[in-house]
């Protein structure tokens, strides 16, 4: 007997969007291939809080980085209707009474649809993508499949090695407004998504760089 049928648990067939998605990660990216031809989706999601289980994304903000160049033309920043008002986040964000307001299948959708054959690339990203899998659940979405690189350690592993101890870490000195300030980046519109999104653009491009520089030059080298 199928019991899930039976109680109404049954998985719901993916929409067609989802597929896609998914379609767009079967062709593997060659570790050989060079850092500088690979595209990069740099996101950001501003949220009510830190619960990955309870809270809510409040906005989605994106933009590609191309051939190590910030492609400003793709930059994207969609906002959802806040379930509930989380006043802590409303004073960090500022989000309220900014329009147009999309829906929640819009916001997977287009997500999905900017992921696609893409590294996805944020400050703690593990974070943004646990987030965004919150919002897709109730589409059949549930697991976020593309490469990660979290610009964090990327920074730290610049700084330490591969192998550094993560414990001998001081987190602080590696904030996104400690790292910007490091490497003169102007942190202009911080605590947007789109704001935070084209920040983290910038020190992707500056660490990519860096990284060059000590023979980090592969996908293999970089997510290796």
């Amino acid at each position: 007997m199928d019991w899930k049928a039976l109680f109404g648990f049954a998985s719901l067939p993916k929409p067609e969007f989802i597929k896609m998605y998914e379609k767009s990660l079967e062709r593997k990216i060659p570790g050989s291939k060079p850092v500088s031809e690979l595209g990069f989706l740099v996101l950001d999601t501003e949220t009510t809080g830190l619960d990955t289980k309870r809270d809510h994304v409040l906005s989605y903000g994106a933009v590609q980085v191309n051939h190590n160049r910030i492609r400003v033309s793709t930059s994207r920043e969609l906002y959802l209707r806040p379930k509930k008002r989380n006043r802590e986040a409303i004073k960090v964000h500022g989000l309220v009474g900014e329009r147009p307001f999309v829906s929640r299948e819009q916001l997977i959708r287009s997500f999905l649809d900017d992921a696609q054959q893409k590294i996805l690339v944020g400050h703690h990203v593990g974070f943004d993508l646990a987030m965004m899998e919150r919002v897709g659940r109730s589409f059949g979405f549930r697991k976020v499949k593309n490469p990660a690189l979290d610009t964090y350690d990327l920074a730290v592993r610049l700084d330490k090695g591969k192998f550094y101890d993560p414990r001998a870490v001081v987190s602080r000195d590696y904030s996104l407004d400690q790292l910007c300030d490091r490497f003169g980046i102007a942190a202009d519109d911080r605590h947007t998504a789109a704001g935070d999104a084209f920040l983290t653009a910038q020190l992707l491009v500056k660490l990519l760089k860096i990284a060059d520089k000590k023979g980090i030059r592969t996908y293999g080298d970089l997510m290796g």
